[in-house]
């Protein structure tokens, strides 16, 4: 649980955000210790025909403003318990904790890793992380089937991320279930939701087709900051 929040906290890069459908670059925000959703840096329209309005809408409004409210409420009862010296409540609220702040971090660099197509989206991947994934993989395409086929092997709700081994500095796949985030050992870089609430307003059960159309509005030159 200190590891989550320690991470919360590193993540707490601006404060003062709102929930419309434009504004500034999309960021972990907290306003006096407690997370605030963040804007997003295109209209919510500006995804389609890849992802409509309405999906957007209530991605963003919706499901990640539960989940800032959710984290907020669990981290107030985390301090009361702590106050209390209640060890027993500390720990019931560590899934709590994770669940919803995972999801506060997964979504918000997901906002990130997409891009109307007037602003860059689809464009392939260049410089150093291009180089790394034809190394990899083989190349870009070969990397795309292969994202593709990780997420469709996806049981039940869950994420699947690139990752950069901070270690060895080599860049792999990995899936993580519900809203567990990438802590510890691997940085995220580009990660897919491909929980329904993602897609099935649109796509219903053919996530196939959400999978291979998300890559059109892929904002690559912020996998590639994360990266470098």
């Amino acid at each position: 649980m200190a590891a989550i929040l320690a991470n919360s906290a590193r993540f707490a890069l601006r404060s003062g955000a709102s929930a419309s459908s434009k504004a500034g670059a999309a960021g972990l925000t907290f306003v006096r210790g407690k997370a605030t959703l963040p804007d997003l840096s295109y209209d919510y329209g500006a995804l389609e025909p890849s992802i409509n309005g309405k999906i957007m809408e209530l991605h963003h409004k919706n499901h990640h403003n539960t989940y800032v409210t959710s984290y907020n409420t669990a981290i107030e009862q985390l301090q009361e318990a702590q106050h209390k010296g209640d060890i027993a409540a500390q720990i019931a609220l560590k899934p709590l904790i994770n669940f919803h702040g995972g999801g506060h971090l997964n979504h918000t660099l997901f906002w990130e890793n997409l891009a109307p197509k007037s602003a860059g989206g689809g464009e392939p991947p260049s410089g150093a992380l291009s180089q790394a994934i034809n190394s990899t993989y083989g190349s870009f395409e070969e990397f795309q089937k292969k994202m593709n086929t990780t997420l469709a092997g996806i049981q039940g709700s869950g994420w699947a991320w690139l990752v950069k081994d901070k270690h060895t500095g080599q860049i792999g796949i990995r899936t993580y279930a519900n809203q567990d985030p990438v802590v510890g050992q691997f940085e995220p870089l580009l990660g897919i939701d491909a929980w329904e609430h993602a897609y099935y307003l649109q796509y219903q059960n053919r996530k196939a087709e959400y999978f291979g159309a998300i890559w059109d509005v892929i904002n690559w030159k912020t996998v590639e900051k994360r990266f470098s």
